[in-house]
């Protein structure tokens, strides 16, 4: 009897230090305090380009209706793991972000988690937006502040049930998340360096422009070579030397600028709701961009 008890309880510690250990690692890590002094609202002004560059309105504009200011969210993303549903980002108080500290969404953009201390789904792409500038989260929560507040609600996420424990996300992290990191290389003249950071981070291109392994990280011998759309249907094009390596800088400039391609046509898809958000950045983004793209190393497409 004594040596079945003695058993029993060394299983039970081995459960509790493997349960503790586990939690542990997977606890959500919060950079930021609400108190930080250094963290409080930037110029909106600044903070109009930013949300230009990163996107936010194609996926956070209230769907059916023109008004791409309009961030109640809702936007149905298809996944592999289910269908996720993006948030209203409005300055309403109770349906948006309205009730966020500054300190809150620096912890949202750089380390994924929700002011509720909970891990973000990377559908929401932190991945990318890890490498930013504080100034620019301070620029864009002031810019988002100026916009009207929308009271709608999104619908749930509707995934599978083993997705729904966001402790899980912890796991993901370990893995595949760096926290303050950009994949952006950096040469020291201020333009690439520039167009780095737009592309790396902001604009966040590989998390369309590369194909995904079985836990949806990008995987790195893809980046920005292409691959499957998050909803399963089309291909995204191969953007290294592989794939636009006859486009000029002219050239992405003004497809940046236009949607205009070399060949006469002109990007469809989400491409050219993306080109609705480059449109309204300065020349000297655009020029940027086109710099950091035409010195990306060429990688062959992936089987779609």
């Amino acid at each position: 009897m004594l040596k079945g008890a003695w058993l029993f309880s060394i299983a039970i510690a081995a459960i509790l230090i493997v349960f503790s250990t586990t939690w542990l690692l997977t606890r959500p890590h919060v950079p930021f305090a609400a108190d930080d002094p250094g963290l409080t609202p930037g110029d909106a002004e600044r903070g109009r380009l930013v949300f230009a560059a990163g996107d936010c309105a194609s996926c956070h504009a209230s769907p059916g209706q023109p008004d791409r200011l309009k961030l109640g969210g809702d936007l149905a993303l298809a996944s592999p793991y289910g269908t996720f549903r993006t948030p209203n980002i409005s300055p309403d108080r109770q349906a948006g972000i309205g009730s966020w500290s500054v300190a809150d969404l620096a912890n949202a953009l750089i380390a994924g988690v929700s002011p509720a201390g909970q891990h973000y789904y990377p559908v929401f792409p932190y991945a990318s937006y890890t490498g930013m500038k504080l100034d620019d989260v301070r620029d864009l929560y002031a810019f988002l502040h100026t916009l009207g507040p929308v009271a709608d609600r999104p619908q749930p996420h509707d995934i599978a049930l083993l997705f729904r424990i966001r402790r899980f996300v912890g796991f993901w992290k370990i893995l595949f998340f760096h926290e303050r990191r950009s994949e952006g290389v950096l040469n020291g003249d201020p333009v690439h360096d520039r167009g780095a950071y737009l592309v790396e981070v902001l604009g966040h291109c590989a998390e369309c422009h590369a194909s995904r392994n079985l836990f949806g990280a990008i995987e790195p011998k893809t980046r920005f070579a292409g691959g499957v759309s998050s909803e399963g249907v089309g291909f995204n094009p191969n953007i290294t030397p592989v794939g636009i390596g006859s486009w000029s800088e002219d050239d992405i400039v003004e497809m940046l600028k236009s949607g205009k391609t070399p060949d006469h046509g002109y990007v469809g898809w989400s491409m050219a709701d993306v080109v609705k958000n480059t449109s309204e950045l300065p020349d000297a983004d655009r020029i940027a961009i086109a710099l950091y793209l035409k010195s990306l190393p060429p990688r062959p497409t992936p089987h779609p």
